[in-house]
């Protein structure tokens, strides 16, 4: 993924504007939407206030359930996959309000959120607002503050750039669910299981075997949004777990919640939850 090729997207006409330099955009999206490789010239805070996104960028892929957003800085080329029906709500920051905020070095590589209670009522609230701009930027600088202590790695599949060891991870990610040994896999991309798990160590900071985890999971979360599989206990066995609690506490440790809480929170909307609130669309030809 080159950032040269991926187009440069301008905000949409509907975006509502809080401050200058910060501006909303709300969008619906279904299940199975993918927002193709793009890039903005503002840095953005990407949440959906229901459903679950895979942002992809060159550095990884960053699995994004209920209670997580995705910070991404100005000009990265990412891609967006809606993994269930989404209610997205994101917030752009032209780098000179970030700059002005002592904020642009910071926030200059893209990382999860780990959306606490405060941020959960705070999105929200943006977009709600009456068009009280002193209200506007108090929520905004709290968006802001929480989201010092609020970064989340463990959602977050890196990439390695080392040719042999981004073959591996592209053969873990078309079958995640194989056994995918380290000896069987480094065979397959002419090296040694020695030297593999040395370099996949050292270019993504996990071991092997907890990478092609983090790759299960991901696979679990798509599948479990898009009812794929009648039973947790199906999925468990088909991802090659050897019982449901071993699968559960997996995907606890990735995504903060058990296969059945997670499914529950996805599959159970309120009206309202369905409802578009002001200000959103659904065109997918204009992604954020």
């Amino acid at each position: 993924m080159m950032i040269v090729d991926a187009p440069i997207r301008a905000l949409h006409p509907d975006r509502r504007t809080t401050e200058p330099g910060v501006h909303l955009v709300a969008r619906n999206y279904r299940q199975a939407t993918r927002l193709d490789p793009h890039r903005h010239r503002e840095a953005q805070l990407i949440y959906a206030i229901s459903g679950t996104m895979q942002v992809t960028t060159p550095n990884g892929v960053w699995l994004v359930p209920p209670d997580r957003a995705v910070w991404v800085p100005a000009q990265l080329t990412h891609a967006i996959d809606m993994l269930a029906d989404s209610e997205m709500r994101t917030l752009y920051f032209d780098l000179d309000w970030l700059a002005q905020e002592g904020r642009r070095r910071q926030l200059d590589q893209e990382f999860v959120v780990h959306v606490s209670p405060l941020l959960r009522q705070v999105i929200p609230a943006l977009f709600d607002g009456d068009g009280d701009g002193a209200r506007a930027a108090l929520l905004v600088r709290l968006v802001m503050l929480e989201m010092r202590q609020a970064g989340d790695s463990t959602s977050f599949i890196p990439l390695p750039q080392e040719p042999r060891c981004r073959r591996a991870a592209q053969l873990v990610l078309a079958a995640p669910a194989a056994a995918n040994d380290i000896e069987t896999v480094a065979a397959k991309v002419g090296t040694s299981a020695r030297t593999l798990s040395r370099r996949f160590a050292a270019e993504t900071q996990l071991s092997f075997k907890a990478w092609c985890q983090r790759a299960r999971i991901a696979a679990a979360v798509e599948q479990l949004t898009s009812r794929r599989h009648r039973s947790i206990k199906q999925l468990a066995a088909a991802l090659g777990y050897a019982s449901v609690p071993a699968f559960s506490h997996a995907f606890r440790q990735v995504t903060g919640k058990s296969p059945s809480a997670f499914l529950g929170q996805d599959s159970t909307k309120t009206e309202k939850a369905r409802r578009p609130p002001p200000h959103a669309h659904t065109d997918p030809a204009h992604p954020p």
